[in-house]
């Protein structure tokens, strides 16, 4: 096989790595992501100039492999540089100003970084108007990579706005919310919420179908209390945030009020911040019955009617049971009540299944439109 003619792309490579690995620390996770961006651009640019694009490619990612790896150790195996390849080719557009900034701009080695690059990774535009196209690791985005396009915009924009590690997005891809959310909406709000990420306006944006509360250690036990759940969940309470979502603040459990001299328990009281509302949880670990809905009810009165100000939105309130029932929730509640009843489970769900699901609610709206 002729050997591939790659010198001018790997001395530019070459170039572009000396040149970022001159940043500060404070930006070197970022400006490693904005490199290896623009490292996949000049590798499938260049392949694009091949006869045959397949075994041409292959052997360019080999050559380079062995080169850089010999210049500058590890991080750029051919595992690596195919993971670039496919990052550029995952999100086309966004190199307008990487290209601008760290493109074949280096005089060599010896200089330092141009002041437009210490601004980007710092978060500031380069000009009025722009955004930095990349906020997360190159770990999260090697991750990303191994999603679907609607799940990937989705779990992309969460992970930035929420701050997730790398073990909280893998976790909450693992519990399907993007699934768990959409479930629960129609189909132009499932195009949202992938292009989007999650808009919470209003208090039925905070329900998810179920709760998934693995994190909790109790699936492998034979009995547990209500009080067991609720000692669990104030114990993993940064967990439990996280699965409940955006804007949610903690403020008690067991929360007592008196009402014609008799003494009532609130299980969990959270405040959402983004609904600017007051968020009540009850837990049952049977089957729900119309009392718990009843009684629930009769907490969110006492909320709205005693506690929160004339500025704060009503209360919601939240039935956390293993079981429901459908049916009596909607003949036990008006239509406009503000009282949900969600199951939960000790373990993760199956993608598959959550999937389907997803695709079985997606084909139902289509046929109920078409119906109309």
């Amino acid at each position: 096989m002729k050997k591939v003619d790659s010198i001018e792309l790997y001395d530019g490579i070459r170039l572009l790595v000396l040149s970022a690995r001159q940043t500060v620390a404070r930006g070197v996770n970022l400006l490693q992501v904005h490199t290896n961006y623009e490292i996949g651009r000049r590798i499938v640019e260049h392949e694009q100039g091949g006869a045959d694009r397949a075994e041409y490619g292959k052997e360019v990612i080999k050559e380079l492999a062995e080169r850089l790896t010999s210049d500058f150790g590890n991080g750029f195996s051919k595992s690596n540089l195919e993971y670039m390849r496919r990052f550029y080719l995952a999100y086309p557009g966004r190199e307008v100003q990487i290209a601008q900034t760290l493109s074949g701009r280096f005089g060599g080695p010896d200089k330092k970084l141009p002041s437009s690059i210490a601004q980007t990774v710092s978060g500031q535009s380069t000009s009025p108007g722009a955004q930095v196209p990349f906020t997360l690791s190159w770990s999260h985005y090697v991750f990303l990579l191994g999603l679907k396009d609607q799940e990937r915009g989705f779990y992309e924009i969460e992970a930035a706005e929420q701050g997730w590690t790398l073990r909280d997005l893998k976790r909450q891809f693992n519990a399907g919310l993007f699934e768990r959310l959409a479930l629960s909406r129609d189909k132009k709000a499932i195009h949202d919420l992938a292009h989007q990420g999650q808009d919470v306006s209003r208090p039925q944006d905070i329900l998810k179908e179920p709760y998934v509360l693995e994190f909790l250690g109790l699936e492998g036990s034979a009995t547990y209390s209500e009080s067991d759940l609720e000692a669990a969940i104030v114990e993993h309470v940064q967990h439990f945030l996280l699965e409940l979502g955006k804007g949610f603040l903690f403020e008690a459990r067991q929360k007592r009020f008196t009402f014609d001299e008799e003494h009532f328990f609130i299980d969990l009281v959270f405040y959402n911040r983004l609904l600017k509302c007051y968020v009540l949880i009850d837990l049952k670990i049977g089957k729900l019955t119309h009392q718990d809905l009843g009684q629930m009810q009769m907490y969110v009165n006492y909320f709205d009617r005693f506690v929160k100000n004339d500025q704060e939105n009503s209360t919601v309130g939240i039935v956390l049971c293993k079981k429901k029932n459908t049916a009596l929730v909607e003949i036990t509640l008006p239509k406009d009540a503000n009282i949900h009843a969600r199951e939960y489970q000790l373990y993760l769900p199956s993608k598959e299944e959550l999937q389907q699901k997803l695709e079985e609610w997606i084909e139902e709206q289509a046929t109920n439109e078409g119906a109309e």
